[in-house]
C-alpha cells in the first residue's frame, strides 16, 4: 500500500534540512521548553513564536497546507482533553448552563487555561512536525544516540516507524478479507468479529516480532543505529543556532518588560 511517510518532504534541499539533526532537535527542544512556560497572557510573545515557526516552514520548503494538516490533526486529542477545564476551574463566572439536572458554570479563568493548553499544543506540534518533516527519520535517531539518549528508547522508535506501516498492511488485508465475506449481521456479532481481528493482529505481530529480532541476530545487530550520512556540525548549524537562541532569548525579554 502507499503510505504517507511523516519524513516525505526531508528528501528536499533548504537550509533547514541542510542542518544537522542534532542541531534541529535542540533548538525544537528549546523552542518547546520557551513556549511550555510562557503565560499565555503574554500574545505579543506567542505572536512571535508562530512568526518564528511561520518562518522556518517558508525557508524548509515543505508545503504549508502539509504542516497545518498535520497539526491540526492532533488539536483535537488535545481539546478532548481539555474541554473540562473551563468548567472546573474556580474564578470569576463568565456563564451558567443547565445540562439536564446540572447547571454547570463557566469561568474566565478556566477558558484562559483552555486557550493556553490549546496555544502552546498547536505551537510544539508545528515544531515537530517540521522537524520530522526536514529530516530523515533515520538520521534523527542517529543524533538523538549521538546526543546520548537512550538505547533502548531509540531502538524502539526506530522499530515503531519501521513496522507500523507493515502492521497497518496488515489491518487493511484483514478488513479487505472480512468485507469479501460480506460482513454484517448483528453488532453483537460486528463486535465479535472486531474483537477476533483485534486477537489475530497482536499474535500476528508478536509472532513477526519474534521472527525480525531472529533476523536482525543473525545479522550482527548489536542496537546501534547505522546510517550512510555521517553527521557533522558545520558552521551553518553554530550560526543557526545561536541566532534561534538569541531569538528565544529576545522573546523572553520581552516577556519581562511587558
Amino acid at each position: 500500500m502507499k503510505h504517507s511517510f511523516i519524513d516525505r518532504y526531508s528528501d528536499q534541499d533548504s537550509l533547514i534540512h541542510r542542518l544537522d539533526p542534532r542541531t534541529k532537535f535542540i533548538t525544537t527542544l528549546a523552542f518547546i521548553l520557551m513556549v511550555t512556560i510562557t503565560p499565555v497572557i503574554e500574545w505579543q510573545v506567542f505572536a512571535l513564536y508562530l512568526f518564528l515557526i511561520a518562518t522556518l516552514i517558508l525557508l524548509s520548503k515543505v508545503p504549508i497546507l502539509y504542516i497545518l494538516q498535520r497539526s491540526l490533526v492532533i488539536l483535537p486529542f488535545v481539546a478532548l482533553i481539555a474541554i473540562s477545564i473551563p468548567f472546573f476551574k474556580e474564578g470569576e463566572v463568565a456563564g451558567s448552563y443547565n445540562i439536564w439536572l446540572w447547571e454547570v458554570s463557566v469561568t474566565y479563568s478556566g477558558l484562559q487555561a483552555f486557550t493556553n493548553i490549546l496555544a502552546k499544543a498547536w505551537l510544539s506540534i508545528l515544531s515537530l512536525t517540521l522537524l520530522v518533516s526536514t529530516t530523515k527519520m533515520t538520521n534523527l535517531l542517529n543524533g538523538l544516540e549521538r546526543l546520548h539518549m537512550p538505547r533502548v528508547m531509540v531502538m524502539i522508535l526506530s522499530f515503531m516507524y519501521r513496522y507500523i506501516f507493515v502492521l497497518i498492511d496488515e489491518v487493511m488485508r484483514m478488513k479487505q478479507a472480512r468485507d469479501s465475506r460480506n460482513f454484517g449481521g448483528k453488532r453483537l456479532w460486528q463486535i465479535r468479529t472486531i474483537g477476533n481481528m483485534i486477537g489475530t493482529l497482536f499474535i500476528r505481530s508478536y509472532e513477526r516480532g519474534e521472527r525480525v529480532y531472529a533476523a536482525m541476530l543473525s545479522r550482527g545487530f548489536n542496537g546501534q543505529t547505522r546510517t550512510l550520512d555521517r553527521l557533522n556540525f558545520r558552521p551553518a548549524d553554530i550560526y543557526f543556532g545561536i541566532s534561534f537562541g538569541l531569538f528565544l532569548i529576545l522573546a523572553s525579554m520581552i516577556n519581562l518588560l511587558y
